[in-house]
């Protein structure tokens, strides 16, 4: 079991951000900016292309809409989308607001954000995607 598996099942805490019966999303907690979100399937897939072509549409439509989301809460040029999976053996998406294409540079220092308002930034994207 890995650990978004695991954070689906509520072993570990997570600051979720929006929820569906197939996806998940949650703020990762080393962001590269503030409102930086993980994408999960709730089903445990290591390799993002190993999704049905018809899971990997319903993922980037559950996707895209947790952009608007964070677009709305952190206004921004645009939110970037990266597919990596080099780290976690469970497919995700990283969504990133952009004010320039630095702001997705996974290998500098990242951010560290205090727990109340990482559920905070939670809390405001849960409720635009919500609101949609």
């Amino acid at each position: 079991m890995t650990i978004f598996s695991k954070i689906v099942a509520g072993e570990i805490p997570s600051y979720k951000c929006a929820e569906n019966e197939e996806f998940y999303a949650f703020l990762d907690i080393n962001p590269v900016t503030k409102g930086h979100t993980l994408v999960i399937p709730k089903r445990e897939v290591d390799y993002f292309f190993d999704l049905s072509d018809e899971e990997l549409a319903r993922m980037m439509a559950f996707t895209k809409r947790v952009a608007a989301a964070i677009k709305a809460v952190f206004p921004c040029k645009k939110v970037g989308v990266a597919v990596m999976g080099l780290d976690v053996p469970h497919a995700h998406v990283h969504l990133a607001p952009l004010q320039s294409e630095v702001d997705m540079d996974f290998g500098k220092k990242k951010l560290s954000l205090q727990p109340d308002e990482m559920m905070q930034i939670a809390s405001r994207i849960q409720q635009e995607y919500e609101a949609q």
